[in-house]
């Protein structure tokens, strides 16, 4: 196996720090700016949820797929045929898809929401509405890959 093997493995790990590290740290700072009730720190926040997903979160899942799926192609691994990489992979494309097709839509009317608001001073109901939907999906969406600690750890058989 070799450097190939430990540099993969090391670029595999540093998406993971970042992937799940973002959506850990991103979940908590949108809630406690929700929580200030403070349309200006809700509107900076809501932003940095957006940026952050699209650099660390999706920049992290990009980083530790690749060297994930690379590290089993040069080493004769077939996903597919073993049981912990199939159930990491059909994991993280589950919680990818709730990401791609609820929380980043979300997050965007949110971020468009809060940009107007910062300035107005009047918080919509609506915002709040699609904020309980964000915490449910991105609840969800983050324990999925936690998950996958569990699999890529203990590989079992």
């Amino acid at each position: 196996m070799g450097n190939t093997y430990l540099w993969l493995k090391s670029l595999h790990l540093l998406g993971v720090v970042l992937f799940l590290g973002n959506i850990i740290i991103t979940g908590w700072w949108k809630f406690m700016a929700d929580r200030t009730l403070n349309p200006q720190i809700i509107a900076f926040a809501q932003r940095q949820v957006t940026l952050t997903d699209f650099v660390f979160t999706a920049g992290g899942s990009l980083i530790l797929l690749g060297a994930g799926w690379g590290n089993a192609a040069l080493h004769g691994m077939n996903i597919f045929e073993i049981r912990w990489l199939s159930w990491g992979f059909w994991i993280f494309n589950a919680s990818g898809l709730i990401w791609v097709a609820i929380l980043i839509p979300l997050q965007i009317k949110q971020a468009r929401m809060a940009h107007d608001f910062a300035n107005s001073g009047q918080i919509p109901s609506e915002y709040w509405q699609m904020g309980r939907q964000w915490y449910i999906w991105g609840t969800i969406a983050t324990l999925l890959p936690l998950m996958n600690l569990y699999w890529m750890v203990f590989k079992p058989a």
